[in-house]
């Protein structure tokens, strides 16, 4: 059993690292950020105004999309939340909870 958890944590840190080095793009609909191990997969995103950012949270307990001074998204265990894109939302975000989990979004014009 051990061998088996010792080898999901390596493929989430190695899913992890891969996915941290490039931004996630949509063209229409709705972009995915997963959460996993308190990590934002991909951590950069892209998106257009109008566009859904929907953040699917793995972990066995909450997180948020906070921006400070800003909005806050609340990402119950297991579940998914959403938030449609503004104009004014290129922004920085951390997880209230685990403030060291950190994402940047992107509106592109």
């Amino acid at each position: 059993m051990a061998m088996l958890l010792d080898r999901r944590r390596f493929l989430a840190l190695g899913s992890a690292v891969l996915a941290g080095s490039r931004l996630a793009r949509a063209e229409a609909g709705t972009v995915h950020v997963a959460i996993e191990k308190l990590v934002f997969i991909p951590a950069e995103i892209e998106v257009k105004a109008g566009q859904t950012i929907e953040w699917t949270n793995s972990d066995p307990f909450a997180h948020t999309a906070t921006v400070k001074g800003g909005w806050e998204v609340m990402i119950p265990p297991g579940k998914t939340a959403t938030k449609v894109a503004e104009q004014s939302d290129s922004v920085e975000y951390y997880c209230r909870f685990h403030p060291n989990m950190k994402g940047r979004i992107t509106v592109l014009s």
